[in-house]
């Protein structure tokens, strides 16, 4: 697994969006934050940090992950039960792919209500609701 196959299968999963943050960090959420989607994944582009991919494990899966070779709690986020690949052959592709799709869920249950009714809407209403609540976001931070 690498970082450009990690990338595309996130973006595989359902109601994903992908932003560029914190340097060279590609940031997958479950649904716009401009509606309350919450963050997933966090995929390092940069060499110089000590993980390259860091996700949500779970209450019930964090210690398990913890024993094998290579993961470790994630910096700043290991108190919500995240852990950190420090290379890409800590897990198989097939066990990674398992885990972010847990990840994803994990994430994805824990939206406020009215995000998942957002997130359930057409593809359209989905779009006129982003728009609306990100022209709302615009006119605070101008105020």
């Amino acid at each position: 697994m690498d970082a450009e196959r990690v990338r595309k299968y996130l973006l595989r999963l359902p109601h994903v969006v992908e932003t560029m943050q914190w340097g060279a960090n590609l940031v997958f959420w479950v649904g716009d934050k401009a509606i309350g989607g919450k963050m997933f994944a966090v995929l390092n582009l940069d060499d110089q940090h000590q993980a390259v991919l860091s996700f949500p494990a779970g209450p019930e899966r964090y210690a398990e992950l913890l024993e094998i070779e290579g993961i470790f709690p994630a910096p700043y986020l290991a108190r919500a039960h995240w852990v950190a690949l420090r290379h890409w052959g800590a897990l198989r592709s097939s066990e990674l792919e398992e885990h972010l799709k847990h990840g994803h869920a994990v994430i994805y249950d824990k939206l406020p209500k009215g995000t998942r009714d957002v997130l359930a809407m057409p593809p359209a209403a989905q779009r006129k609701v982003l728009k609306e609540r990100r022209k709302l976001l615009a006119a605070r931070t101008r105020s």
